[in-house]
């Protein structure tokens, strides 16, 4: 019974959960915050960071979990790359966007990062990076989660990727500096 009672809490707050919670889960103030550190960032290197907060699973996705036994981090990093490539963070010229994902509903986080960028860290540093951000996003610190990802991923992309020349970098990728919500 208690197998069953876990799946159905997760089904009633992955169905109950929707983009109106992402936005009270951290309000204006700390959008406003986090964009302005992902500005900051990305001004000193030519990556591109995208902070992307969902508040649960779609149903194909949470079904993979519940009905199909499919693993809950599994589908969660499935879902971030997903959204990786919906969100066009693929789509920079030098292969080095990362997506920092958000799921609301397990308070849990993913780091996804593209070719060029992950190339950079062995993946077991990459797990690292995920695991420190953990604690804040289980205790529902979401805005330090984020910002910790941006200060945690901000001197690889510097070193690896500096921003030669000062260029003005608006309009260069299409990719907002402000998380999405979804």
């Amino acid at each position: 019974m208690g197998q069953t009672t876990e799946k159905l809490r997760r089904l009633l707050r992955h169905l109950w959960l929707d983009a109106d919670d992402a936005r009270r889960a951290l309000g204006k103030a700390a959008l406003d915050r986090l964009e302005a550190r992902v500005r900051a960032s990305e001004a000193g290197h030519s990556g591109q960071i995208c902070l992307c907060v969902e508040a649960s699973l779609p149903p194909s996705y949470l079904w993979r979990h519940l009905a199909r036994g499919e693993s809950l981090a599994s589908v969660i990093r499935d879902r971030a790359i997903t959204l990786f490539g919906k969100q066009r963070v693929w789509d920079t010229e030098d292969n080095n966007g990362v997506l920092v994902y958000l799921l609301l509903a397990e308070h849990r986080i993913e780091v996804v990062a593209d070719r060029a960028l992950a190339r950079c860290l062995e993946p077991a540093a990459w797990q690292d990076l995920v695991t420190q951000l953990a604690t804040p996003c289980r205790d529902a610190r979401f805005e330090d989660a984020l910002g910790g990802a941006v200060e945690r991923l901000d001197p690889l992309l510097r070193a690896e990727f500096p921003r030669h020349g000062g260029a003005d970098r608006t309009g260069e990728d299409g990719l907002s500096d402000r998380p999405v919500l979804r």
